[in-house]
């Protein structure tokens, strides 16, 4: 289960955006839509079953994903036939979460995680891995890229990552040959910071990303399957 934009943007693009939002108004998640955003997340706070169908019909056909942190298993099968498309989980989420077939499943780990709970995520049946950045940060350190190489060496699913503030050109370059498949913006950015960074990442060359052969960031849709960003030598085999 993935997405992707469209076949001749996808072979361009050296990484996803996703933006976050705070999940406190509806019209937040129409702004992933103006702004040509691959996927939208609601961060801060898990809104009610309404909002959320509202949100989804306001994304149009960006997918719509919730971070669900400390959700009950009552409450996440609320938010699956909400018609949310993919749930972001922490590793204190219930396992059962994982046999959810209707929605994508992604974990959200810290970058301190140890390297043998990094190499298990490999077994679970999920489509990814947001790393969460460390509160405070207002760039891109060099410990962010190390902890990202160290992460797309151990693991064979797509690795995403938090910003941690407003990002320049510089840094999502150096992100991207980290191999970072997709960053997630925060929820406080403005609109305008919102266009520039997706400028700035539609300019980035599609060959600077680091990587595993193969391996490519997909952000499910609910209910269906959409392919997601291909690996350049599959897109040159077809």
């Amino acid at each position: 289960m993935g997405f992707r934009p469209s076949a001749s943007e996808s072979k361009s693009r050296a990484m996803l955006l996703v933006l976050g939002l705070s999940g406190a108004q509806v019209k937040e998640a129409k702004t992933a839509t103006d702004i040509k955003a691959d996927a939208g997340l609601v961060l801060d706070q898990i809104p009610s079953v309404k909002v959320v169908r509202q949100m989804v019909e306001a994304a149009g056909d960006v997918p719509l994903g919730v971070f669900i942190d400390g959700a009950s298993e009552d409450m996440t099968n609320e938010l699956v036939s909400s018609g949310c498309d993919f749930l972001v989980l922490d590793t204190k989420a219930a396992a059962a979460i994982l046999h959810k077939e209707a929605v994508g499943k992604f974990l959200m780990v810290e970058p301190s995680l140890d390297h043998g709970f990094v190499r298990a995520i490999n077994s679970l049946e999920i489509d990814g891995v947001f790393l969460s950045s460390k509160g405070g940060d207002s760039f891109v350190a060099v410990e962010h890229l190390l902890v990202c190489r160290r992460f797309v060496e151990l693991l064979e699913r797509p690795v995403m990552m938090m910003l941690p503030s407003y990002v320049t050109k510089a840094e999502l370059t150096s992100l991207a040959q980290a191999g970072v498949e997709g960053v997630v913006t925060l929820p406080t950015e403005s609109s305008e910071a919102l266009v520039e960074v997706k400028k700035v990442i539609d300019d980035l060359p599609r060959g600077v990303r680091a990587g595993r052969g193969g391996v490519g960031a997909m952000l499910p849709r609910h209910g269906g399957v959409v392919v997601g960003e291909e690996n350049e030598e599959e897109e040159e085999e077809i």
